[in-house]
C-alpha cells in the first residue's frame, strides 16, 4: 500500500536521528544550509525513513519512531547504533521530485496530448521511467511494469523531423529494455521477448536487447532462437560476463 502513495522519487530533506534517551543526534544534516537532492533507495536507504517520507507533503515537518525492523535491525550499526535499537527521526521535507506534471498529462485527452511540445512529452516519459526504476529496485515489478508502459504509451507520436525521430527512439529504447527485463522478473518471457524485439527494431545491434531476447527464448525452451540472439549479443560484446554465462547455461 505504501507504493500507491508514492509521491517522491528524489527529495530535499532536513533530518536528525536520535537514539532513545539521547539529547544529541547520532546523524544530522541540519548544519547544511542547502541540503542536496537525495534519492529514495539510493541516498536514503533506512526503510522506515523511506516509508515515512512517502507519506509527507512538501513543507511538512514530522517525527517518526522506528522499531529495529524499520531501522538498523538486530545487528545495529556499530559503533554508533547498538543492536535492536529503536530510533527517532525528526524530518522536514523541503522539496521533492514528483509526478504531478506526469499525472496531469495522462488526464488529458489524446487530442490534447498530441498538442504537447515534444520536449515536455519526453520529460513526462522520463519521469514515468524513473518512477518505474525506483519500483523495480524495490522489487515491485508489477508497479514498475505499469510505469514503464505508461511511459511507452505516449512515445508513439509521429515525428516531424529526423531529429525528433532520433529523440523519440532514444527514449523508447530505454523504456523497451526496461519492460523486457521487468517481464523476465515477472516470469512472463513471451512478453519479455515482444518488448526485446521491439527494441531491436530501433537498434538491431543493441546487445542488451539481444541478451534479453535470448534470456526470454531460453526460459521458453526455444533453444535455437536463444542461441541466435545470444551469439549475436556476444559478437557485439565478446567479453560480457552475463552474455557468456547465459551461453554456458544454454550449452
Amino acid at each position: 500500500f505504501v507504493f500507491s502513495l508514492l509521491l517522491a522519487l528524489g527529495c530535499t530533506v532536513k533530518y536528525s536521528g536520535y537514539l532513545e534517551h539521547w539529547d544529541e543526534p547520532f546523524c544530522t544534516n541540519c548544519y547544511s544550509k542547502f541540503p542536496g537532492l537525495m534519492k529514495l533507495g539510493k541516498d536514503i536507504t533506512l526503510w522506515g525513513l523511506e516509508i515515512g517520507l512517502l507519506t509527507m507533503k512538501k513543507g511538512e515537518v514530522a517525527r517518526f519512531v522506528f522499531t529495529p525492523d524499520y531501522a538498523y535491525g538486530r545487528q545495529g550499526c556499530p559503533p554508533l547504533i547498538p543492536p535492536n535499537a529503536t530510533v527517532m527521526f525528526e524530518v522536514e521535507l523541503l522539496d521533492f521530485l514528483d509526478s504531478n506534471e506526469s499525472d496531469a498529462f495522462f488526464e488529458l485527452t489524446a487530442e490534447q496530448q498530441d498538442t504537447f511540445p515534444l520536449q515536455k512529452v519526453l520529460k513526462v516519459a522520463d519521469t514515468e521511467r524513473e518512477f518505474g526504476n525506483y519500483l523495480y529496485r524495490k522489487r515491485h515489478f508489477e508497479g514498475a511494469k505499469d510505469r514503464y508502459k505508461r511511459a511507452f504509451s505516449i512515445l508513439g507520436r509521429s515525428p516531424s523531423s529526423e531529429a525528433e525521430r532520433c529523440q523519440i527512439d532514444a527514449s523508447k529504447l530505454l523504456v523497451l529494455l526496461n519492460l523486457s527485463l521487468t517481464y523476465l522478473k515477472l516470469e512472463r518471457p513471451a512478453q519479455a521477448l515482444v518488448y526485446g524485439e521491439k527494441a531491436l527494431e530501433i537498434d538491431q545491434r543493441n546487445a542488451k536487447a539481444l541478451f534479453r531476447c535470448g534470456q526470454a527464448c531460453l526460459c521458453m525452451t526455444e533453444y535455437e532462437k536463444a542461441r541466435d540472439f545470444l551469439v549475436r549479443a556476444q559478437h557485439i560484446q565478446p567479453f560480457n560476463h552475463d552474455i557468456n554465462n547465459e551461453l554456458k547455461k544454454l550449452a
